[in-house]
């Protein structure tokens, strides 16, 4: 899917997946409103002292499991996942997978 048909909604945001070569950076938006409802990224400091690099699966997997934390505490379940057109696999994967494990339905 690209960007034109993702859309997230009050009751089912889209969580947003953006990749650099040196950070991972996750997203929960509420298009409806035009609103960013929480973020996580690997530059966050409390994420920051739990890794050793920032560009690598381990560091992905820490920043999904803590984009899920957050959704879950403001009541969010389920939401739409937009990996921006690249490839499901390597730091996309281990995030996704991550988020899953933690409770959150895509």
């Amino acid at each position: 899917m690209t960007k034109k048909n993702i859309f997230g909604t009050n009751y089912r945001p889209r969580l947003c997946i953006f990749r650099s070569n040196k950070h991972i950076y996750a997203q929960i938006i509420d298009d409806t409103n035009n609103k960013t409802i929480t973020s996580s990224s690997t530059i966050a400091i409390n994420i920051k002292k739990n890794i050793k690099s920032s560009n690598n699966c381990s560091a992905a997997r820490i920043v999904g499991q803590d984009i899920a934390k957050k959704s879950k505490k403001m009541g969010i379940k389920e939401v739409i996942f937009d990996r921006q057109n690249r490839i499901y696999h390597g730091r996309i994967k281990a995030l996704a997978e991550a988020a899953r494990e933690e409770g959150i339905k895509f």
